[in-house]
């Protein structure tokens, strides 16, 4: 992954840890997000994604969330 260029959550890859570099979401998913841990800043890890497009599991600190492909669409992350 390119460490200069900002991309899709969506796009890392089981094992890849980067650093969210910003959230695009409306208010209200905005703030259920942040509620969670997803700030600008934070690093995060993919740990799975499920098969048929499914959703996504990834670590912030010592918590797993499970994530809308959707929802993980809308997280720009960078490379460590």
């Amino acid at each position: 992954m390119n460490t200069l260029a900002s991309q899709s959550l969506n796009n890392l890859k089981p094992g890849e840890t980067a650093v969210i570099s910003k959230v695009n979401a409306d208010n209200s998913l905005f703030h259920r997000l942040a509620a969670l841990g997803f700030r600008a800043g934070k690093e995060i890890e993919l740990i799975r994604c499920a098969s048929f497009n499914g959703p996504l599991q990834v670590r912030i600190g010592s918590t797993d969330i499970i994530l809308r492909r959707s929802e993980a669409n809308r997280i720009q992350v960078k490379a460590l």
